[in-house]
């Protein structure tokens, strides 16, 4: 999976933004939620999207461990 998402142009520095911006979606779904009629539906939305960020965290962490092994690959020569 790791290959193919580095295939696709993915690196490890845009799963970390996606992480931050999941946060970010978080903290406004929720401050939106507080003027929603509907307030559960609104505050479970803001909690779906929160818990995209440890994913994408956790994707940014394998890719720049790829990355990181790469380059230390090229370095010894294999």
């Amino acid at each position: 999976m790791l290959k193919k998402l580095r295939d696709m142009g993915m690196t490890s520095d845009m799963a970390y933004m996606a992480g931050f911006c999941s946060i970010g979606m978080t903290v406004m779904a929720w401050l939106a939620s507080k003027k929603a009629e509907d307030k559960a539906r609104a505050d479970r939305w803001g909690l779906f999207v929160g818990e995209w960020a440890p994913t994408f965290f956790a994707l940014g962490t394998a890719l720049w461990l790829d990355e990181r092994s790469e380059t230390l690959g090229k370095h010894k020569g294999k």
